[in-house]
């Protein structure tokens, strides 16, 4: 992922962060199933689809975070 979507995944809302992290998981079932079935050519493909979702789930608790600080303060 590049730096310049990374910098956009911190604009989006929790809710578009759930939808994006779905439609990868389902994209990462998608590779894995490529893989056993040894349709899929480059398998490093799993390992950087891996760390997508882990970048957006990162983003999403980030975001979860601050609201519940914000939601202490008030």
């Amino acid at each position: 992922m590049k730096s310049k979507d990374k910098k956009e995944l911190h604009q989006k809302s929790i809710k578009e962060l759930e939808n994006l992290i779905a439609e990868a998981k389902n994209a990462l079932v998608g590779l894995k199933l490529d893989k056993t079935q040894n349709k899929l050519k480059n398998t490093s493909l799993l390992s950087v689809k891996r760390r997508e979702v882990a970048q957006m789930l990162t983003v999403k608790r980030l975001k979860e975070l601050v609201e519940i600080q914000v939601k202490k303060k008030e």
